[in-house]
């Protein structure tokens, strides 16, 4: 058996049954003084309700770190495929501050 020479090395073991991960579309984000609070959820054109798929709950030291990786990988991303274009909805935001609906086109 190989010593392990690097003390801050983790191995991380993914169970089958979250492998295949699940799909969300909207996350919804939320804190307290001590924590932050991310639900991803699963929005689904003319339907009513939505169901949250998985909650995270976080360290808000941990969420900083989060930040700072998602925003390295988005660049990342888009140096080797191109920029994320941010889609606006076919009904673009009222004038009396209404919001639009995303699914009515």
């Amino acid at each position: 058996m190989e010593a392990n020479n690097n003390k801050n090395e983790i191995k991380i073991e993914m169970p089958a049954e979250v492998a295949n991960g699940h799909y969300s579309n909207l996350a919804v984000i939320s804190h307290g003084p001590n924590e932050f609070f991310l639900d991803f959820i699963t929005v689904a054109p003319n339907m009513p309700q939505a169901k949250v798929q998985s909650r995270i709950i976080m360290s808000p030291e941990n969420a900083k770190n989060l930040l700072f990786a998602l925003r390295d990988n988005v660049q990342k991303y888009e140096n080797n495929f191109g920029e994320i274009q941010h889609k606006t909805p076919k009904n673009a935001p009222k004038k009396d501050g209404g919001v639009p609906n995303p699914f009515m086109a």
